[in-house]
Parts: C-alpha cells; sequence; structure tokens
C-alpha cells in the first residue's frame, strides 16, 4: 500500500488518539486502548514499508504519549523530568542518528584538523582570530595563573558561571536556529565552532601550555562539546524538513521536525548548563591535582557515551 492511501485510511484513528489524549481522563474511555493498540500496529507497518520519516516520527510520538499515558502511574506526573532524562532525551538523539553523526562529523573533523594544522605552523592561528585575541587566550592559560581560564573581573566563580551559561547558551542557540535556513546556518556553525576550538586547542599545545588547556577542559568538555554538535543536529533536522518535506507541506514537515528538535534543545540547555557549573567551579582551579581532572574527564566521556546508547531502550517500540 502507498503512503498516500495509508494515511487516509488510517487518519481518522490518529486523529481520534490525538484527541482522546487532550482530554483528561483519556484512560477511563473504553476506546482508547483499541486506538492505542492500533496505532502501535500501524507504526511498525510503516517502519517495516519504510513511509518517510515526518510519517514514522509522527506516529513514533504518539505511540510514545500513549503509552505514557496509559501505564504510568499518576505519581510519574509528578517526575517528568527524570522521564525526560532517562527515556525521552536519549531516544530521541538515537531516532536521530543521521542527524547526530552529520553533526558529529561537521564538529569534530574540522577541529581535530585544524588543532593538527595549528600545532603544526603556529602562524597559522591568525588566520582565525586577530593578534589580541591570541594574547588574550595565551594569557587566559598561562600555567602561572592562579585561576584558569578568563579573567575574573568581579573575583567570583559566582559571577563566571552566569557568564559561561550566557555564552553557552548562546553559541547552542545560534547553531540550532540557524537550521531554518535550511540548515546552512547550522552546518556554518558547526564547522566554525569546529575550527576555532580546533585552532585554539593546537596554538596551546605547540606554546607548551597543553598542561594547562587540557586539565581545563576536561571536566566540563564532553557536556559542551556534545551540546554544540547536539545543538547542530536538532538544526540539520529542520534544515532537513525545509528541503525534504515529503508528502506534506513545508509547514507540516517543520512541525513534525520541530517535535524531536526542541526535546534535542531541552537537553542540549540541561548539558550546557551542567558544563557551565563545571567550568566556573571546578575546571577553572589551579588546586585540584591534574591527574583527578583527567579521570574525571574520561569519566563523563565514558558515561555520555553509555547514556546515548542504551538509556531508555527498555521502552523503545521495535
Amino acid at each position: 500500500m502507498k503512503q498516500a492511501a495509508f494515511e487516509q485510511k488510517h487518519q481518522k484513528n490518529w486523529s481520534t488518539l490525538e484527541q482522546l489524549l487532550n482530554t483528561p481522563k483519556a484512560k477511563a474511555n473504553p476506546s482508547f486502548p483499541q486506538h492505542y493498540r492500533e496505532l502501535c500496529n500501524h507504526l511498525a507497518l510503516a517502519k517495516h514499508r519504510r513511509y518517510s520519516t515526518q510519517l514514522i516520527d509522527y506516529l513514533n510520538e504518539l505511540v510514545t504519549q500513549g503509552h505514557h499515558y496509559l501505564y504510568q502511574h499518576n505519581y510519574r506526573y509528578q517526575l517528568q523530568w527524570l522521564n525526560f532524562l532517562v527515556f525521552q532525551f536519549p531516544s530521541t538523539i538515537r531516532r536521530n542518528g543521521y542527524f547526530v553523526g552529520a553533526a558529529l562529523a561537521l564538529f569534530f573533523v574540522p577541529l581535530l584538523v585544524m588543532a593538527q594544522a595549528c600545532y603544526i605552523n603556529s602562524e597559522l592561528i591568525y588566520s582565525i582570530m586577530g593578534h589580541a585575541d591570541v594574547n588574550m587566550m595565551e594569557e587566559m592559560y598561562d600555567p602561572s595563573n592562579h585561576k584558569l581560564g578568563r579573567e575574573r573581573d568581579s573575583a567570583t566563580d559566582i559571577y563566571m558561571f552566569g557568564y559561561y551559561i550566557k555564552n553557552n547558551i548562546g553559541i547552542g542557540f545560534r547553531t540550532f536556529a540557524g537550521g531554518i535556513i535550511y540548515g546552512i546556518g547550522s552546518i556554518f556553525f558547526l564547522v566554525y565552532n569546529g575550527i576555532f576550538i580546533g585552532a585554539t586547542a593546537g596554538h596551546l599545545t605547540q606554546l607548551g601550555y597543553g598542561a594547562t588547556f587540557y586539565p581545563f577542559i576536561a571536566g566540563h568538555g564532553s557536556f559542551e562539546l556534545m551540546a554544540i554538535a547536539l545543538s547542530g543536529a536538532a538544526g540539520l533536522k529542520l534544515g532537513y524538513a525545509l528541503i525534504r518535506p515529503g508528502p506534506y507541506s513545508i509547514k507540516s514537515s517543520l512541525r513534525f521536525a520541530a517535535k524531536d528538535a526542541i526535546i534535542i534543545m531541552y537537553g542540549v540547555i540541561a548539558m550546557l548548563l551542567i558544563a557551565a557549573f563545571i567550568e566556573a567551579f571546578w575546571s577553572s582551579t589551579t588546586s585540584l591535582p591534574t591527574a583527578l581532572k583527567y579521570a574525571v574527564g574520561i569519566i563523563f566521556w565514558a558515561l555520555h557515551l553509555i547514556y546515548f546508547i542504551f538509556s531508555g531502550r527498555k521502552n523503545e517500540f521495535k
């Protein structure tokens, strides 16, 4: 059966279930379980027949909402944030693996290439930033500093915590919002940030400041770098919905894509808040052993890998 005929045949059932989910005590309606079982079957058929991504995302979202409504206990409404962290966010990342993979490549490949290039050629950094910016960067990671990172004009870590929140979320939002320009903006910010960060790392390593720079970024690096890449993945999903709307109008295609994109951005904001906290209160101090900072950084990277691969899988629909 072609997708258009499939949608026309079953759209009434989907619309009915959507209405039930938006009404109180939907489970009390005797038709709710039947509509839900049919929807699960429709999702399986859509995946088997390889219908459009937009349709599969739409059905998957309905199935997820229906499952939560049908099986969760009342107390779980009070722990929606836990459900988001354990199930919704990581499963959304896995469901959008193509966009996540593309974003990771667009960000980390330029980062690694530019890091190597600036390490080999010490003058290349000046093609990325001006002399004043390079001097400021070198002062930030001077091994003689009592605090690493940006100069603390207010002499408080709390001030820097606020600064890092503003800076990090600004980068993440620009990378995400750029996707509305058919994905071009997200691609630009992913590549640009990758080049900038890689150039910084390569230059500081070449100067011999690696002993201060890498322990500084070890703690918060996994949260911050992954968050930038994931914000780009959310933007790429929006851009793809505009370029390939499938059988839907551009408005409908964008609306379907935005559901997953917004979930990803909620998770990104949480990751950036954690990164800002670690950067302000942990990364900047020079009193902690370098080995401890590296160990914590490795643990955080491992936890990210485990979290995004395994968290919430038992509730996913095959």
